[in-house]
């Protein structure tokens, strides 16, 4: 049977303010990416999250990103590697803080948002990103962009790592992510989710915006916990997984 990791980008409510349905999407996934504070987030939240985390039996990873919490870490900023080892490392100690304080361990790594993009396309800061990771824990698993900067960098430096694929994001002819910036980066349709999901996790293949079919590796499938269709599309794809005879559980290396 094939398996399958399904992770949500959660915790990323701030003060007084609520975004995605963090509880409710819970009990249908096995990985949970929860913002560190600097684009979403802030500590009561954090702690919120990661012991909602626990208690669906979902694995805990930290979701650093750069900070902008005006932009929710979706605009890119100009950063060394050295800025970039060291956001990695503060927000990845912090979650694995607050993963201990709840009984757990930090089980994964996924940059967020803008700075995920930019280690995807710049080898010298997804061996940033790496070494981050590394200098934290050797054990945790580093979510990287399939066939990307990130995974070579990964390989070379011998860090713990999983391709990750997205049910609800448009993908360019070089199997990047297509900017938010742009129309259709974002997709809404459910059946049209549903229907990449499958295809990438059974064949490896996902259609670019031209039609273009390219290759990718999925170890875990990600739906952003504040697309407005979150809780639909995780509901449905848990049923067509079943139906596909694909098993879900959490990724291990």
């Amino acid at each position: 049977m094939t398996r399958i990791d399904l992770n949500c980008d959660l915790g990323e409510s701030f003060g007084a303010y609520t975004i995605g349905m963090d509880s409710e999407v819970l009990p249908f996934i096995t990985s949970a990416n929860i913002a560190c504070g600097f684009h979403a987030g802030d500590p009561v939240v954090m702690n919120k999250t990661v012991r909602e985390a626990v208690k669906n039996g979902v694995s805990l990873g930290a979701h650093p990103g750069l900070p902008d919490l005006l932009g929710f870490g979706r605009r890119v900023m100009k950063i060394t590697p050295a800025e970039a080892e060291a956001y990695i490392v503060y927000q990845t100690g912090a979650l694995a803080a607050f993963a201990r304080a709840a009984g757990a361990e930090l089980h994964h790594v996924k940059p967020h948002g803008a700075l995920y993009n930019m280690a995807a396309d710049d080898t010298a800061l997804a061996e940033a990103v790496c070494r981050g990771v590394a200098s934290v824990d050797k054990r945790l698993i580093l979510v990287v962009l399939s066939g990307s900067c990130m995974q070579s960098a990964a390989e070379r430096l011998g860090i713990r790592y999983a391709c990750e694929v997205f049910a609800d994001r448009a993908y360019t002819d070089e199997g990047t992510l297509v900017s938010r910036s742009k129309p259709g980066a974002v997709i809404t349709d459910e059946d049209e989710v549903i229907k990449r999901a499958v295809r990438m996790v059974k064949d490896g293949i996902v259609s670019s915006e031209s039609g273009k079919e390219i290759h990718v590796r999925a170890d875990t499938i990600c739906v952003h916990g504040d697309n407005p269709k979150a809780l639909q599309f995780v509901r449905k794809i848990r049923m067509s997984f079943a139906d596909a005879r694909i098993e879900v559980s959490p990724f291990t290396y």
